[in-house]
């Protein structure tokens, strides 16, 4: 083991295991290991964010695009606070981040010290392995084993250190009772179901008529895998909101993204079909699934804990999708119905038109699907996408197709507002040759995006290619929840709680160095996106848009929740009419 302190052989570890950059905001708690960062020359990288809640969603991000373990430190008390809502994100999301938490020095904890808090009990329910090192004994393979655990379950690990702990000079491997000595090593494991198991699904898929395939994230490194199984059964293919990058939605087949924020297509391929196969998917939508009984239903995963979570599942199958995918292949048996397979296709094809007539239809002042559309034919082929939870996540759903090699991620079962900015920060890092692009409403910037532009102009001259475009779009509402009083609760708007105070985003970013625009006019939107995308800085496109464009869901569902949408539009009086008028203009577009 090498000389000098714990928080030496912790910064000597992070780069043993591959770390590249660590995201954090310093504090008296965490500054043992800051010194250390210092010592071995900012080796691995400190990234600075500018709230500790900001940094852990980078450490996600850094998951997320790249697959490897993010990395989050943090101080002690409000700073440990801070990080859960990240963590959370990657825990639900099921990606690898290890947290590195400061605490007050042994002698106090119990005592109700300054910034004291118990960090054991507050890391309990996020982390998959959480460790209060007691000992620099410890530390070594308490470091490795948080990294493993958080690269084997996919999930979170916290490491708690206390500031004397951290100071404290570096012990020496020993052999004898109670010690453990270890290498920081993981490899990934090839895992497929047994071969009778394999046996049983393909026997449920080849007895299908109608076959439906819901594709998620979990299907990231098997799509050509998914579209030969597909093509095989003649099913049609939806996907999760996670899995939308995974999937080609050129193919006539692909139905786009399922659920409430979902396609029509997707809602018709769900509701019509007589079997399902879910690859890689825990999407939490269950009133888009198949109704009980509908359908005969075969699930892979690679964490077992997830098959049958969402849906009755006949056969499940634990194991690598796109291993497993192969291995069922050349089981199936019989010939796909060809009378399904048009179903499906005329069902894409028809929603690809309502799709179009929405991005076309007038708003006061820019329809927000206007704008995605006009992204559509412009976004680089190596893109990376952060998005933001609100509205703007149903006009990407529903109106970009990425291209083949484009990322995007967003806080998906957390669907925590502000993560898109942290993320992108976090992608840009890793990958600095590559464009990237945010995608987020005026209330999740103004949240998190608003503090991390300062980040943003102090970071991009370090890239080597400059181009990163902030997207905001700015109705000065929480549209997406607006939208939820009326539907779920069958209210109206609440100004109060609704309304977003005006901020001049573009003129913001230019004042940090950075270029932007604003736009009112939907003539605009192809050139503005152009002179964003050609940019030599970050440049942050703001979009005036419309909040009365409804986020209707896909019909049948959709159609269902009608009555009681005009009705929570009426009680608005005059000012829900606008917002009527276009929601009876979307619904003909379903029928």
């Amino acid at each position: 083991m090498s000389s000098g302190t714990v928080a030496d052989v912790i910064v000597a570890r992070l780069k043993e295991w591959g770390v590249q950059r660590v995201f954090g905001y310093s504090g008296d708690g965490i500054n043992g290991l800051i010194t250390a960062l210092d010592r071995a020359g900012n080796e691995p990288q400190f990234f600075q964010a500018r709230h500790e809640e900001n940094a852990a969603f980078m450490a996600v991000g850094q998951a997320k695009f790249t697959g490897e373990a993010g990395v989050v430190i943090s101080t002690q008390g409000p700073g440990a606070v801070h990080i859960l809502n990240g963590l959370y994100d990657a825990k639900l999301d099921g990606v690898p981040v290890v947290a590195i938490v400061g605490q007050q020095k042994r002698s106090v904890l119990g005592a109700g010290y300054m910034q004291e808090v118990d960090l054991p009990a507050l890391f309990a329910d996020v982390a998959g392995y959480s460790q209060l090192v007691s000992s620099p004994e410890q530390v070594p393979f308490v470091i490795d084993r948080a990294f493993r655990t958080a690269l084997a379950t996919q999930s979170p690990s916290v490491v708690i250190l206390p500031h004397d702990v951290q100071t404290a000079e570096a012990s020496e491997p020993s052999h004898e009772h109670g010690a453990i000595n270890t290498e920081p090593e993981y490899r990934q494991p090839r895992v497929l179901p047994n071969d009778a198991d394999l046996e049983a699904a393909a026997e449920v898929l080849s007895s299908g008529r109608k076959v439906a395939m819901l594709v998620g994230q979990g299907a990231r490194q098997a799509w050509p895998s998914v579209v030969a199984l597909a093509e095989r059964l003649g099913a049609g293919v939806t996907c999760s909101l996670l899995g939308k990058p995974v999937v080609d939605e050129r193919l006539p087949f692909v139905a786009g993204t399922m659920g409430h924020l979902g396609t029509t297509a997707s809602a018709f391929v769900l509701g019509a079909c007589d079997t399902l196969l879910i690859i890689g998917s825990n999407d939490p939508w269950t009133e888009f699934y198949p109704a009980p009984g509908q359908a005969r239903a075969v699930q892979i995963d690679i964490d077992g804990r997830f098959i049958g979570n969402r849906y009755p599942v006949e056969v499940g199958l634990v194991g690598d999708a796109a291993l497993t995918l192969d291995a069922l292949l050349p089981l199936i048996t019989g010939e796909p119905d060809d009378s399904w397979s048009a179903e499906v296709t005329d069902a894409v094809s028809r929603w690809h038109r309502i799709r179009e007539q929405r991005s076309q239809v007038p708003a006061d002042p820019v329809n927000p699907e206007a704008v995605l559309a006009a992204l559509n034919p412009r976004v680089p082929t190596d893109a990376q996408i952060g998005l933001d939870v609100g509205s703007v996540v149903y006009w990407y759903a529903r109106q970009l197709t990425l291209p083949s090699g484009v990322t995007a991620h967003v806080s998906g079962t957390l669907a925590s507002m502000g993560c898109s900015l942290p993320y992108a920060l976090a992608a840009k890092s890793a990958n600095p040759d590559r464009p990237t692009i945010v995608l987020t409403g005026d209330g999740g910037f103004q949240m998190t995006g608003v503090a991390e532009l300062l980040t943003l102009s102090r970071e991009w001259r370090r890239w080597s290619d400059p181009r990163f475009v902030i997207c905001v779009l700015a109705n000065q509402d929480l549209a997406e929840v607006t939208w939820e009083q009326r539907e779920m609760e069958t209210s109206p708007r609440f100004a109060a709680s609704q309304e977003l105070p005006s901020f001049p985003a573009a003129e913001y970013a230019r004042l940090l160095g950075l270029d932007g625009e604003t736009v009112s006019d939907p003539s605009q939107l192809a050139s503005a996106w152009d002179r964003a995308l050609a940019s030599d800085r970050p440049y942050l496109l703001e979009v005036i848009t419309d909040p009365g464009v409804p986020l209707l869901p896909p019909f049948p569902a959709g159609e269902q929740k009608l009555t009681g949408m005009f009705e929570a539009l009426e009680a608005e009086g005059e000012s829900g009419h606008h917002a009527a008028e276009l929601l009876r203009v979307y619904a003909s577009h379903e029928r």
